[in-house]
C-alpha cells in the first residue's frame, strides 16, 4: 500500500508576507510536488464524485489550477470567476469588502444556468469574504451550491463562519502560528 503524502509539509511558510505579522501559506511548492498535487486533486475529487456536479467554479487565480484538475476528474464543466476586466464577454459582477477596501469579481452571464449544481474550488479559506461573494454571484444566477472545497483552511480566521449552511471541505487545516 502506498504511503499518503503529508500535504501540510508540502506547503511553504513565508513569514511577513505580504506584510509584517502575516504568515503566508504558499501552495506553489505543493503544486510543484507531483505526488502532493496529485493527492490534493484526488482527495478533493473523491469527495464530490457521484454528487452530480454540473460545474466546478474556480476562483482566480490559484483556484483555477486546482479547480480545473478537479473538474476534469469528476467530469464537470469549469467556470472561471475573475477580477474586473479579465473576461471577454458579458458578465455578472459582485463587489465585496476586504480588510483594506473592496474588490469585484466577474463571471460570464451564461456560465451557469438556473438549477445547475456547482462546486466552488479555491486554494485557501481565510476570512471567507471572497468565496461568500462567489456564492452570492452564483445564487443570483440560480445555481445550487453542492459544495465548497479548499486545499488549505486557516482555522483561526473563522472564514467558515461566512459560509454557514454550505458544505465546506478543506484538505489541510492550519491553526495559530
Amino acid at each position: 500500500m502506498k504511503k499518503a503524502v503529508d500535504l501540510a509539509k508540502s506547503v511553504r511558510n513565508i513569514p511577513d508576507f505580504p506584510k509584517p505579522g502575516i504568515l503566508f501559506r504558499d501552495i506553489t511548492t505543493l503544486l510543484g510536488d507531483k505526488k502532493a498535487f496529485k493527492e490534493s486533486v484526488n482527495k478533493l475529487a473523491a469527495k464530490y464524485i457521484g454528487k452530480k456536479i454540473d460545474k466546478v467554479v474556480a476562483v482566480e487565480a490559484r483556484g483555477f489550477i486546482v479547480g480545473g484538475a478537479v473538474a476534469h476528474k469528476i467530469g464537470a464543466g469549469l467556470v472561471p470567476v475573475r477580477k474586473k476586466g479579465k473576461l471577454p464577454w458579458k458578465t455578472k459582477a459582485v463587489t465585496y469588502e476586504l480588510e483594506y477596501g473592496t474588490d469585484t469579481l466577474h463571471m460570464h452571464e451564461d456560465a451557469v444556468c438556473p438549477g445547475e449544481r456547482v462546486l466552488i474550488i479555491d486554494d485557501l479559506l481565510a476570512t471567507g469574504g471572497t468565496v461568500r461573494a462567489v456564492i452570492d454571484l452564483l445564487e443570483q444566477s440560480g445555481a445550487k451550491i453542492a459544495g465548497i472545497g479548499f486545499i488549505i483552511e486557516l482555522v483561526d480566521l473563522k472564514g467558515k463562519d461566512k459560509l454557514k449552511g454550505y458544505p465546506v471541505y478543506s484538505l489541510i487545516k492550519f491553526k495559530g502560528e
